[in-house]
């Protein structure tokens, strides 16, 4: 791992910036960041389906589009 990352995981974080370029937002938490770089577009996900079964640490979760364009996540 780079040892400029601005947290533990290289996977999640992006490389650290300079201090004077973050500006007032310099504490800004890494998964912030992960955020923005990490959407990915739900239709991706359901693929054209209402629900789909999402694996994540061993325990299953359900994705759910609703009516009225909402998700909904339960586990």
């Amino acid at each position: 791992m780079p040892a400029s990352m601005t947290c533990a995981s290289p996977v999640l974080c992006a490389p650290a910036e300079p201090a004077a370029s973050l500006g007032t937002d310099a504490g800004v938490h890494c998964a912030a960041a992960t955020a923005r770089a990490a959407a990915v577009d739900s239709r991706a996900l359901l693929q054209g389906q209402k629900a789909v079964a999402i694996s994540h640490n061993g325990s299953v979760y359900r994705l759910q589009a609703t009516k009225l364009g909402k998700l909904i996540l339960t586990k």
